[in-house]
């Protein structure tokens, strides 16, 4: 089986992600696409929602008292689906479509992917794609014996105590940042806990690909190749992190 291609019965994500970072036009402001956005998205995501942003600015001078200045905007538009569980989101920074659980396969949703963002590049008209990112956030449920998980039997990057012996976790987070040499598409993999769920420990693990490589926003056969070309990055690191025990977990019907 092709790395492109693994796929899992049961397969433990929570949410895709797929960010188009954009440079926009000079002076365009995200205000001004709400209405036509609306209409562009409304029928298919008839859900609206506005995400704010609040920045906080502490300023000193000498022989003066400290500043502080407070600014408030719009992040993003979003724009969901009847059942909330598919999203397309107009943001400052460009573009994002976000599919949350159940998730099938990005083969599945490519083709809305593309009639999205072809709706985006015709209200924005964005000057350039800066990057593109894929992102996967799974939740992994470890079975407990006796209270306790060995965590190197279902991960092969699983953190460890400085004296096992003596020390236990009660939680943790780990962050793994990486470039592929060959690519120089990025990789950012965040491993950490969550309180028990019935007798089993959830653990989050959070698999970010990015390709840093500017392109056109008309090109769609060049943004779907390397969405596909960040797919496959994004099995592999998977499938090498987890250890077969690990997947067999979501190898069962």
């Amino acid at each position: 089986m092709k790395q492109s291609e693994f796929t899992l019965p049961n397969p433990p994500i929570i949410e895709a992600v797929l960010d188009i970072e954009c440079d926009l036009q000079p002076g365009q402001q995200l205000a001004a696409l709400e209405a036509p956005a609306r209409k562009s998205f409304g029928d298919q995501y008839p859900k609206f929602r506005v995400q704010l942003i609040q920045e906080h600015l502490i300023e000193t001078k000498p022989d003066a008292p400290v500043e502080l200045s407070v600014r408030h905007g719009v992040q993003a538009y979003q724009f969901l689906n009847n059942d909330e569980k598919q999203l397309v989101q107009v943001r400052a920074q460009g573009y994002s479509f976000n599919r949350l659980a159940p998730y099938s396969s990005l083969d599945d949703y490519l083709q809305e992917i593309e009639r999205t963002w072809r709706l985006y590049v015709e209200l924005a008209k964005p000057a350039q794609i800066r990057l593109i990112r894929l992102r996967y956030i799974n939740r992994i449920l470890l079975p407990l014996d006796e209270g306790r998980v060995q965590l190197d039997d279902y991960f092969n990057i699983a953190p460890h105590l400085p004296d096992e012996d003596k020390l236990t976790f009660i939680s943790f987070l780990n962050q793994h940042s990486a470039v592929e040499a060959e690519t120089g598409n990025e990789v950012n993999i965040i491993l950490t806990t969550q309180p028990l769920d019935g007798g089993r420990l959830p653990v989050i693990f959070d698999n970010t690909v990015t390709s840093p490589i500017q392109g056109e926003p008309d090109d769609w056969a060049w943004i779907s190749s390397k969405i596909l070309v960040l797919r496959a990055l994004k099995n592999n690191i998977f499938r090498r992190a987890l250890t077969d025990k690990c997947l067999d977990l979501f190898r069962q019907q």
